[in-house]
């Protein structure tokens, strides 16, 4: 690799990203077209400026971004937020990637390619960019609002389905057909390696972090936290999937502990650096002769890209129970295609499937779709007006109905519906480590044996095999009462879902010592020893071993809840029913800058500020005098109900910046005979309020004045003051 063109390709592209995003601010667009205009200009297509000297170089930075990207996104979107999302996440996004499977498949056929080739371009048509989207919302001011939050989590399962689509697609590519059982073997390594990995990261991070808190510096947290970033999205590509998804599954595990937000902190800086890189390789796979040559076909495609996502995307949304606004913002959030598609459209070419052609074409569709992203976020609104006005009553108050059906649903009630949600998912976790343990002894643990043990190689295997598994199978078999009698959360208990869920968790404990005694031994006597097995596991096994499990449980679902209950202090009792909580000041705190004494937190909140954490300096029993500022970690003892009501007082922070920041400087501002500001007061002029800016001395004939409340402003004088100089430049 030759480093210096490494370096001065990055310096080149850094520096003309520089220029042009400071003119998009400039005009006020969105950071993100600067980028991609950068990128044209830096790539070869482009003569009129110099340009880097080997793209590869740009690949690499562009890699590294990606994977820093979704890092970061999983810090912001956490497993367990996934999880509450997640059915109407999935439901949307198997409408979105259906239907845009179908569209893409559909005008393929229409511009005359093979069935391969518009199966492919279904597959690239049918994913919307999560790194355009994100850097969208965040130009924009919107990360915050609530059809955000539903846009990320449809496009992260988006994501997962991408790694299923482009294992179907390479089966389809070499063996003109789908194979049924390469399908299902590749969801279900994905689905196994997310758990395990889940699992492994929950139970283990947080109580390492915790156990390292007094080293870890901001400097320490960035390294500790790009060093495990970079060492799953590795890992993720061992074990078959991608970088960016490996990346993406450790910031979800890090998003669960204490330190999340001071890891986002120190990443950010990294984010948009490599972040940036990454749009301006976008830009630089722009190529003017394809986009004159094919203008049509890129039209056509950039056309049911943005119609078929709007369409699509709000039907998901409206179907999953969203209010109208809401899947019309989604809806138009999603016009567009991103790194997927160069990820789909790179396979068919490996493959040798896919038409030249069809790659710098999507490529000028992508980049298309993604200068009209922010201008199609800004329209959803005015959509969503003009559709209200226009929508037929009948179907308003259709949609209106299923929406609140939907809602009233998603609230439960039901109780079968509340103890599957309630038992369903440690019963999915228990079975998938149960079939780790399984595939690990039979591919690693049963040849060894057989070259060892002769005869007794078989014993062996499912002595070991059983007593592994124990553990996990005596948990499946625990009595459901441990996670509370109230299924139904009415008062009443509901013994028959609970019976029925306890069985099926029987049933998949006996499957699997079966599965274990018949791989060595014959059907009939599985049978018979799995009986055995499970009567000895439920009636021999110790209460000592049962309470390790338990507490072995405990502590996974307390480091996966650590966040919240580090900020709620549900979990830190410290006399009666009074608990310890850490809440961090936000920017947008009304009490940011006031005394302690002053803020009156315990008089207003009920509760007792123990502790200030400040940086790397702690202030025990602060007192009255102590101030807040943004970032502290204030420890403080009160109930949950004044915990509750204390929190969204202390966490509040300030909307996203957006737009050019004003020019704050020294101005001087000679009055004339018909100035506004003519016998009046700095206080009765209301600088501070209509220009944002202070007075500070006025220069009257040979002397200067210092400002006070009481100057009488007079003609000829000029004033000195400080604040944003386009507003006073209207006073001049």
């Amino acid at each position: 690799m030759n480093i210096e063109g490494l370096i001065s390709d990055l310096a080149f592209i850094l520096l003309l990203g520089a220029a042009v995003t400071i003119l998009f601010k400039w005009i006020k667009q969105p950071v993100v077209l600067g980028y991609i205009v950068a990128g044209f200009l830096a790539s070869p297509h482009f003569t009129y400026l110099p340009s880097v000297t080997t793209e590869s170089n740009i690949d690499f930075w562009a890699e590294i971004g990606i994977v820093v990207l979704l890092f970061s996104l999983g810090l912001e979107f956490s497993f367990k937020k996934l999880v509450n999302s997640g059915g109407a996440a999935i439901v949307t996004a198997l409408i979105i990637v259906g239907g845009m499977m179908g569209a893409g498949y559909a005008i393929g056929h229409v511009l005359d390619f093979n069935y391969i080739n518009s199966l492919f371009l279904g597959g690239m048509l049918s994913m919307s960019s999560t790194t355009i989207i994100i850097k969208a919302f965040n130009d924009l001011g919107l990360r915050q609002q609530k059809f955000a939050s539903q846009v990320l989590a449809v496009l992260i399962v988006e994501d997962l389905f991408a790694v299923v689509m482009m294992v179907i697609l390479s089966s389809i590519a070499v063996n003109n057909s789908v194979e049924g059982t390469e399908m299902l073997y590749s969801i279900g390594k994905l689905i196994f390696f997310l758990v395990i990995w889940f699992l492994t990261g929950v139970y283990i991070l947080p109580s390492l972090l915790n156990r390292w808190r007094r080293f870890l510096n901001n400097e320490t947290l960035l390294i500790v936290s790009m060093g495990l970033c970079l060492g799953m999205a590795v890992f993720s590509v061992y074990c078959g999937f991608s970088l960016a998804l490996g990346a993406f599954v450790m910031g979800s595990v890090l998003a669960g502990t204490s330190y999340a937000e001071r890891i986002e902190s120190v990443v950010t800086p990294v984010k948009d650096l490599f972040g940036s890189v990454f749009f301006i390789s976008v830009g630089m796979m722009v190529q003017p002769d394809i986009l004159v040559e094919y203008w049509w076909p890129i039209l056509i495609l950039s056309a049911v890209v943005i119609v078929g996502m709007i369409v699509f995307g709000t039907f998901g949304m409206l179907v999953t129970g969203q209010t109208l606004k809401v899947a019309i913002q989604s809806g138009f959030s999603l016009t567009q295609i991103g790194e997927f598609a160069f990820i789909i459209a790179t396979l068919g070419m490996s493959l040798g499937v896919l038409k030249p052609t069809l790659y710098p074409i999507v490529v000028a569709v992508s980049v298309i779709t993604t200068f009209l992203t922010p201008y199609f976020i800004k329209m959803a609104l005015p959509a969503y007006n003009l559709v209200e006005r226009h929508l037929p009553g009948k179907l308003r108050f259709l949609i209106d109905r299923y929406q609140k059906e939907a809602s009233k649903d998603s609230a439960g009630g039901n109780p079968w519906h509340e103890t599957i949600a309630k038992y369903l998912w440690p019963t999915v976790v228990y079975a998938i480590i149960l079939i780790g343990i399984v595939i690990v002894c039979q591919r690693y643990l049963r040849p060894w044996l057989d070259g060892i043990a002769g005869g007794w190689a078989n014993f062996i295997f499912v002595l070991t095999t059983v007593a592994l598994m124990s553990p996990f199978l005596m948990v499946m078999m625990t009595p459901l009462t441990r996670y509370g009698d109230n299924a139904g959360g009415n008062g009443h208990t509901n013994n028959i879902p609970r019976l029925v869920i306890t069985i099926f968790r029987y049933v998949i404990a006996l499957t699997f010592v079966y599965y274990a005694v018949t791989a060595a031994y014959s059907a009939r006597v599985g049978a018979w020893a799995s009986l055995v097995i499970i009567l000895v596991i439920a009636l021999v096994f110790s209460h000592k071993l049962r309470s390790r499990m338990s507490r072995m449980e405990s502590k996974f679902f307390d480091n996966l809840n650590e966040r919240e209950l580090r900020r709620s202090g549900k979990n830190n009792n410290v006399v009666s029913d009074l608990h310890q909580a850490f809440m961090t000041v936000g920017a947008g705190c009304r009490f940011v800058g006031e005394r302690l004494a002053d803020s009156n937190l315990r008089h207003r909140f009920g509760v007792n500020v123990v502790s200030i954490q400040r940086g790397q300096k702690v202030i025990p029993i602060p007192g009255g005098n102590n101030r807040l500022f943004p970032g502290d970690v204030i420890g403080v003892i009160g109930t949950d109900e004044q915990l509750e009501a204390l929190l969204p007082a202390i966490e509040v922070e300030l909307p996203p910046e957006s737009g050019v920041r004003p020019e704050i400087k020294l101005t001087s501002i000679l009055l004339s005979e018909s100035s506004p500001l003519v016998d009046r007061t700095p206080l009765s002029s209301s600088l501070r309020d209509n220009y944002n800016a202070i007075v500070v001395a006025v220069h009257r004939g040979d002397e200067f004045i210092d400002s006070n409340p009481n100057l009488v402003f007079k003609p000829g004088d000029i004033i000195w003051a400080v604040g944003d100089v386009k507003k006073l430049n209207t006073l001049k």
